[in-house]
């Protein structure tokens, strides 16, 4: 193994290996010599560090004579060694994509990802969106969507909405620019394409073309529709990528948006392990399979390299804007919120609900009860579990009520608590942090009198339909929480599935009970 502090102080890539030669991280410096020592000096290190250090074998290194050319290097590096601590881009979430092939007359399809010929364009996050928009291209620019033409006319093309090449009805030239102007829209380049279309109607409409100037008439008008949806308020002319991301217990939740010409086009989500320097290896990363925009918004400085190396890849200037104030700040905030949304939204819900129930611990399991009857009659209760949030199904239960005469949601609360709480308690089995059940102060004074009998200390609510008001022991009059508000919403929810497991299991029995 090389000795660290015998490196050059030259930039360039090092490469770790484990005792079996295999290539297990790939690494990018500015200063060989000090970046590599300093995973062997240091007492801070992250616990994936950590363990890439204690597999260390061996070291080898590649001098540049750039930061930028380190970069280029270390990504064919990763490629070809494919190393085991180096972060996996897999994209946690699947969008697709739409497709034009490479064909004479180009089909436009939708497609799980770009694995083939053609061009592609996306991911689309909404697939509602995206349907709207391919569904309007093949019908604005006549393309066909058959998987091979046929031998004679299909229904869209007797109908008007497919130009059918199938038929020698348009030459291949003019099917092209057909998809040309269909991949402007794709591209973003909306108000270019309806500048140009607004310049073929004039001529048209002065050689008294009024067919042709209607039909691209119609085709501005529906372009300006699909702009007004897809418009942000944002007049660009060049495209962006804005990155945010957030990191909790060694894991980085990362989200980029792409923005063409001031339209959202697309995000991604990524979740790996968090390491030094990892924004960096991600750009770098990207790029390496993304074309870079004209300017990347990040909501910190990077190595000055970064904008270098994606100058590089693009073949022209790519800005790297950190910006503190603007509607640039408020574009990073948003893709922050979209995180916190998409990979912390059950933990916000959870902190809430602790701190305006005064819960002593985070809710991660709760439980709550509904009672379900029709006039007193086939009365059963519910119980259903959220754990970290979300609903945890396999544990969910349904009690036919027992021992209750007509009606009495109070002592039909009773009975379906002790019921669970001394069967739980029979088995050694686990308690929820929090009780939830369907009423007012009636069935929580019910509940919570069990719960004081079986010897349970765990906290019990109960939110009345009608305000949505929530009631906790010890207080006459329900919290002040608004039926607005995160943990407001979040009880309802739970209550809302009660009750609809209460009310599917009442409708079983009545059938069992109707039935010949």
């Amino acid at each position: 193994m090389i000795d660290p502090l015998s490196l050059p102080t030259e930039p360039g890539c090092y490469l770790f290996s484990d005792d079996e030669g295999t290539i297990i991280y790939v690494g990018k410096a500015k200063n060989l010599k000090r970046r590599v020592s300093s995973y062997f000096s240091r007492h801070d290190l992250d616990p994936k560090t950590r363990n890439l250090v204690a597999a260390i074998a061996g070291l080898d290194f590649i001098v540049t004579d750039t930061e930028v050319e380190a970069f280029i290097l270390e990504n064919t590096l990763i490629k070809k060694h494919q190393p085991k601590y180096n972060i996996d881009l897999k994209d946690s979430k699947s969008y697709a994509y739409i497709h034009v092939t490479d064909e004479p007359y180009p089909r436009v399809h939708v497609a799980r990802g770009p694995d083939g010929n053609g061009r592609y364009y996306g991911p689309f996050v909404s697939a509602r969106e995206r349907d709207d928009l391919l569904r309007l291209l093949k019908t604005l620019f006549g393309l066909r969507s058959c998987r091979r033409l046929p031998r004679r006319a299909c229904l869209r093309a007797h109908i008007g909405s497919c130009s059918a090449p199938c038929t020698g009805r348009i030459g291949e030239d003019d099917y092209r620019e057909r998809v040309r102007r269909a991949e402007a829209v794709l591209k973003g380049d909306i108000a270019g394409l309806i500048r140009t279309l607004r310049e073929e109607m004039a001529i048209f409409a002065e050689r008294q073309g009024y067919e042709r100037a209607m039909e691209l008439r119609d085709q501005i008008a529906a372009l300006e529709g699909l702009r007004e949806r897809q418009h942000v308020d944002r007049q660009k002319t060049y495209n962006e990528d804005i990155v945010n991301y957030i990191t909790s217990v060694g894991t980085v939740s990362l989200m980029l948006f792409n923005v063409y010409k001031g339209t959202l086009a697309g995000k991604h989500e990524y979740t790996f392990d968090e390491t030094e320097g990892f924004l960096d290896e991600f750009l770098a990363r990207y790029y390496a399979e993304n074309e870079p925009p004209e300017e990347v918004i990040l909501p910190e400085p990077v190595d000055d390299a970064v904008a270098g190396y994606l100058s590089h890849l693009r073949g022209g200037r790519v800005r790297v804007v950190v910006p503190q104030r603007g509607e640039k700040k408020n574009l990073l905030d948003l893709v922050r919120k979209n995180v916190e949304i998409a990979f912390f939204g059950d933990r916000i819900k959870l902190d809430e609900l602790k701190r305006r129930l005064h819960l002593p611990d985070l809710p991660v399991v709760i439980e709550c009860f509904d009672i379900s009857h029709l006039s007193g009659t086939a009365m059963v209760g519910s119980m259903v579990r959220f754990s970290q949030g979300k609903p945890d199904k396999r544990n969910y239960r349904r009690f036919r009520i027992r021992t209750v005469e007509g009606v009495d949601d109070f002592a039909a609360i009773a009975e379906v608590v002790r019921r669970r709480y001394s069967r739980l308690q029979k088995e050694d089995g686990e308690l929820p942090d929090l009780i939830v059940v369907d009423g007012g102060k009636g069935q929580l004074a019910a509940a919570a009198l069990v719960l004081r009998e079986l010897g349970i200390k765990v906290p019990i609510a109960a939110i009345a339909k009608r305000e949505e008001e929530v009631f906790v022991p010890g207080f006459t009059h329900p919290l002040p929480l608004d039926r607005h508000e995160k943990a407001s919403l979040f009880l309802q929810e739970i209550r809302d599935e009660a009750h609809r497991f209460a009310i599917a299991y009442h409708r079983n029995l009545r059938k069992k009970t109707v039935a010949p």
